[in-house]
């Protein structure tokens, strides 16, 4: 048996891209059931059908990757409900939820959300991920790489915050740069922040696909600490999934040296 002592409630998510990145932009959601929030797919599911828009944002108005690994989007202001807030705050549940939605037709991941404490926190060392191929995954190795290999499997909700391990609805092909320096330091950065206060953070994780593209684009990051209601972490970024000094094929996860 796991020493993982409560395995938190699973509960119903986005199912679309495009439906969580419009939530940053203005456009509503479906009201909450009795305990979690019904969010319908604003586009079908299948690959042809994917909205590679953050919103009213197309991708291609994001700027460029310049030098940093994420950027801040909507005013570094997460894009939660108030319904979704009052989830988080329900003295019944805070902090024993994860939700992950299902695969899309390319097996593509969706959007992860949790509300992050020490309930979900693991209690033992990671396991093994490699028997795990999210799409557009390649085993390929640069000398300019830390540690060689330019892919990891990434985790949208961290294993340190999750204690999610081999969950292919919670892993990507994501760069060592995203996952070194794109998103660990805001994982980092909730994870201090819940073991120092005890406290919750709400958090979801979008993976931004263009298209039917296998690779995605980069991930939207928003987190917002509850008890204190975003006083302590509150932000909403845009991490690219690139890696300096490679070229990657985004449609098929094939990458080259950059010349």
């Amino acid at each position: 048996m796991s020493s993982k002592q409560r395995k938190p409630a699973k509960v119903p998510l986005i199912t679309s891209i495009c439906a969580a990145l419009a939530l940053i932009f203005g456009l509503g959601i479906p009201a909450l059931n009795e305990h979690v929030p019904e969010i319908k797919p604003a586009v079908s599911e299948t690959a042809d059908t994917q909205n590679s828009s953050i919103g009213s944002l197309s991708l291609d108005e994001l700027p460029p990757y310049s030098g940093s690994p994420w950027i801040e989007v909507n005013g570094n202001v997460p894009s939660f409900t108030e319904e979704e807030r009052a989830l988080a705050s329900d003295t019944d549940i805070v902090g024993i939820f994860e939700s992950y939605s299902e695969l899309d037709s390319l097996g593509r991941c969706g959007p992860a959300f949790a509300c992050i404490g020490l309930d979900l926190m693991p209690t033992e060392e990671r396991g093994n991920i490699g028997n795990v191929r999210p799409t557009g995954w390649q085993t390929v190795k640069y000398d300019c790489v830390e540690g060689k290999y330019l892919y990891n499997r990434c985790h949208l909700i961290g294993y340190q915050l999750s204690g999610e391990n081999a969950n292919k609805k919670n892993l990507i092909t994501g760069t060592r740069y995203l996952n070194v320096e794109g998103m660990l330091p805001f994982e980092n950065e909730i994870a201090d922040y819940v073991l120092f206060t005890e406290n919750h953070v709400l958090y979801r994780v979008t993976p931004v696909f263009e298209d039917d593209n296998l690779l995605a684009s980069g991930v939207l990051l928003e987190a917002e600490s509850v008890e204190d209601e975003g006083k302590e972490i509150s932000f909403c970024v845009f991490c690219y999934n690139v890696q300096p000094g490679i070229s990657l094929d985004y449609k098929t996860g094939e990458s080259t040296l950059a010349e």
